[in-house]
C-alpha cells in the first residue's frame, strides 16, 4: 500500500495528525489506536475498507500527535480524550462515523459511543471491552487482576519510563513483540523514545480514574466487540461480560490463536468484522 496523506487538524488548541485514505466520497470511518502505538497500526486493515468504498481517518490521539502533547496528567482524562474525538469530527466536517478503536482507543470509542451516540453510526471495539465489563472482571476474577497488574507500574511517574526505555527500550520492545517482526516493533517503539512521547502516552494510565470509567454508560449504537483468545491483558470473563453493556444490536467476534495486537496480527479478519458491522448500516 502506498503512503497515505497526513492531515493536520487544529482542534481544542492542539494540532492532531490524521491519516486519510479511501474514496473521498465514501462513508467515513474513524480509527483510534492504542498504547504504545499510533495510527500506523491500521495500515494493514484499511485497504479492505477502502476497497469496500469506505473513507478512513486514522487519528494520532492526544499525546501521540507531537502537536497535541500537553504536560499535565489531568489533561489526559477520559473526558478530554472523548472531547478530542468530537472536536476532530467537527473539524473534518463529519456528522457521524463508523467508529473503530483498539486497546486504549477502544476505551475512548466506548465512551464516545455512550455519550455522543448521534456521532456514531456503528462501533467496533477491539481487544478492550466496555469499562463496566472490565470492572466486573476485576471484581470477580483473580486472573484478570493478575493480567492487569502491569497498570500499577505504568501509573508510576518516572519509574515506568526508566523501566520501559532502559537498554535501548528493551522492555518496551518486548511488550510490542506480538505485533510482528523487528521492523514492525521498531516502527512503534522508536517514536516512544522521543523526548516526552512515552510520558504523554503513559499519562493516559495516570489520569485514569474509577469515576471516569464508571461514567461510561451503556452503548445503544450497533456494536461489534472483537476479542482474541491469546490476549494476555484481557481474559474471557471480561470479554463475555461486554454484552451486558450494549443495548443496541451486538455481536461478539472471537479470534482464535491471536494475540492482543489484533490490527497487526490479524488485519484480514478484523477488516471483515468491521465491514460486517459497517456494511449493513452505511
Amino acid at each position: 500500500m502506498g503512503t497515505l496523506p497526513i492531515m493536520r487538524i487544529d482542534a481544542r488548541g492542539l494540532t492532531f495528525e490524521v491519516t486519510a485514505g479511501g474514496p473521498p466520497d465514501g462513508v467515513p470511518v474513524l480509527l483510534l489506536h492504542g498504547f504504545p502505538q499510533h495510527s500506523g497500526e491500521w495500515d494493514d486493515v484499511v485497504p479492505a475498507l477502502h476497497a469496500a468504498g469506505l473513507r478512513t481517518y486514522a487519528l494520532d490521539q492526544r499525546g501521540y500527535s507531537p502537536g497535541a502533547r500537553p504536560t499535565e496528567v489531568a489533561d489526559y482524562r477520559i473526558p478530554e480524550l472523548v472531547a478530542d474525538v468530537v472536536a476532530v469530527l467537527d473539524a473534518l466536517g463529519l456528522d457521524a462515523v463508523h467508529l473503530v478503536g483498539h486497546d486504549w482507543g477502544a476505551v475512548i470509542a466506548w465512551a464516545v459511543a455512550a455519550r455522543h451516540a448521534e456521532r456514531v453510526r456503528t462501533l467496533t471495539a477491539v481487544s478492550v471491552p466496555h469499562p463496566a465489563a472490565m470492572a466486573h472482571a476485576l471484581t470477580n476474577d483473580s486472573q484478570q487482576k493478575a493480567r492487569s497488574s502491569y497498570i500499577a507500574l505504568f501509573r508510576k511517574p518516572d519509574k515506568a519510563e526508566k523501566v520501559l526505555l532502559a537498554w535501548h527500550a528493551t522492555a518496551l520492545r518486548k511488550l510490542l513483540s506480538g505485533v510482528g517482526d523487528r521492523t514492525r516493533v521498531d516502527r512503534y517503539a522508536d517514536p516512544m523514545r522521543e523526548p516526552g512521547a512515552l510520558t504523554a502516552a503513559l499519562n493516559w494510565y495516570r489520569a485514569m480514574s474509577r469515576a471516569d470509567l464508571a461514567a461510561v454508560g451503556p452503548v445503544a449504537v450497533p456494536t461489534t466487540y472483537v476479542w482474541s483468545d491469546r490476549d494476555v491483558a484481557i481474559g474471557r470473563l471480561a470479554a463475555e461480560a461486554c454484552a451486558a453493556n450494549v443495548t443496541g444490536d451486538y455481536r461478539f467476534v472471537q479470534l482464535a490463536g491471536v494475540s492482543h495486537w489484533i490490527p497487526d496480527a490479524a488485519p484480514g479478519p478484523l477488516a471483515e468484522a468491521i465491514l460486517a458491522r459497517a456494511g449493513g448500516t452505511a
